[in-house]
């Protein structure tokens, strides 16, 4: 299984058992807010926030909630911004962030501020874009599906690059172009995702002792408690032994 795709799995682990589910739930209504803003509050004409809602249902966020985030997004849309930030963490581990905000000062000390304090270093825009490719990520569990095989061969058939399966979840990757159409494909075959999204894929992975790597999630993880990131991409590879020292 690929770093990244282990590095997932650790955080649907966590996320099911610690306290960070309200968290999840406001970055989802951030996306919702956008969304309804750049499309409209109709989900069948605006694909961004017809995934917003699916993850929604994902983690389990009540109907009255998404529904109230996208009627107050309708009515009085936020004036949130999109910005991202490239840089390195410590031992060269390249780290993508995706943010997120109303107040773009605040967001740049926050996130500059982790880069020094644990001896990272932020850089320019659109320097670390040639190690990440941008692909489609589709997750589901294993007990959605009722034909796995017949699963497999039809989003196979309708884009799906590379199905991995880890701990009774599926993780399809996809490409960019290719997304939509097998998360449709998915939703045809009445299998509700767990999770789908772009994100940044690695082409090379960053490999460091166990000491090392667990020093550079915790600090990934530092970036992912700012209430500003969205989401955060790196080139670290999550080995096994990585994993468990994690999770002690």
């Amino acid at each position: 299984m690929s770093g990244h795709s282990k590095w997932s799995t650790i955080k649907r682990k966590k996320g099911a058992l610690d306290a960070k589910r309200g968290k999840i739930f406001s970055r989802i209504v951030k996306e919702i807010d956008v969304s309804v803003r750049e499309g409209g509050p109709d989900p069948e004409a605006n694909p961004r926030l017809r995934l917003a809602i699916a993850n929604a249902k994902g983690v389990n966020m009540p109907k009255d909630n998404i529904e109230r985030a996208i009627n107050k997004a309708d009515k009085d849309p936020s004036n949130l911004q999109e910005m991202t930030f490239e840089g390195y963490a410590p031992n060269g581990v390249a780290v993508f962030i995706e943010c997120l905000t109303d107040n773009h000062l605040r967001t740049v000390g926050s996130i500059r501020a982790i880069f020094n304090k644990r001896g990272g270093s932020l850089g320019t825009h659109g320097s670390l874009g040639f190690l990440f490719d941008r692909k489609g990520m589709i997750t589901v569990p294993e007990d959605k599906i009722d034909d796995t095989e017949m699963f497999e061969l039809e989003v196979i058939d309708a884009g799906a690059e590379d199905i991995e399966i880890n701990e009774e979840v599926y993780y399809i990757t996809t490409s960019m172009e290719d997304f939509g159409k097998v998360r449709k494909k998915v939703e045809e075959m009445g299998v509700e995702p767990e999770n789908a999204e772009l994100r940044r894929i690695p082409n090379d992975l960053k490999q460091l002792g166990v000491n090392d790597a667990v020093r550079v999630l915790k600090i990934i993880e530092e970036f992912e408690d700012d209430d500003d990131v969205q989401n955060v991409w790196h080139n670290l590879d999550v080995t096994d032994e990585v994993a468990e020292a994690l999770e002690q």
